[in-house]
């Protein structure tokens, strides 16, 4: 699949992405990929999060690829839920996470529901790809192995990248976009 056949969906972490960030930087490279709009940044209600996905979803002109960050992607398996019972979950054909905190981590972040740690452990619907840290502050790899395995994501170890944000120095990320290229061109 190539990204112009897709609605690529950035969904950022806690307290978002900076101009920056990877993902800001890949919605300005790929004329498919935005951002899915937040009203709080620190996810203070994670229905009223998991709501701006199935917006996003419902508003795609084409196949939904999402691409998370931290908070971000566990978000995506907080959404299938509701993307199946309103009937959006064929829309999306894969997901790429990069660094999903684990639960302990989650609920340590300042104004972050609740609700978030509570990380799900049901298999994705959809072909996966889980971008693991192995000195990431907010999940072990050992913890980011079992989150993959969980939702049946293929695991890619990044190496010692920290949480792979602007603050770890990945603001451009070429190693990065050239896993999530690969990963898109193995959609169907």
């Amino acid at each position: 699949m190539k990204s112009s056949d897709t609605d690529i969906l950035i969904v950022a972490g806690h307290m978002g992405a900076g101009p920056d960030h990877w993902q800001s930087r890949l919605i300005a490279k790929l004329k498919s990929a935005r951002l899915v709009e937040q009203d709080d940044w620190l996810y203070g209600s994670l229905r009223n999060a998991v709501d701006r996905i199935v917006e996003a979803v419902q508003s795609a002109e084409k196949p939904v690829v999402f691409v998370g960050h931290s908070a971000g992607s566990t978000l995506v398996p907080h959404a299938v839920g509701a993307l199946r019972s309103r009937q959006l979950i064929d829309r999306v054909r894969g997901a790429f996470l990069v660094t999903p905190p684990s639960g302990h981590s989650l609920e340590k972040l300042p104004g972050i529901d609740a609700g978030f740690r509570h990380v799900p452990r049901d298999p994705l619907p959809f072909p996966s790809a889980l971008v693991a840290s192995s000195n990431d502050p907010y999940a072990t790899l050992e913890e980011s192995a079992d989150m993959a395995l969980a939702w049946g994501s293929k695991l890619i170890e990044a190496g010692a990248a920290g949480h792979i944000n602007t603050d770890s120095g990945h603001g451009p990320w070429p190693e990065g976009m050239m896993s999530f290229a690969g990963f898109l061109s193995r959609l169907t």
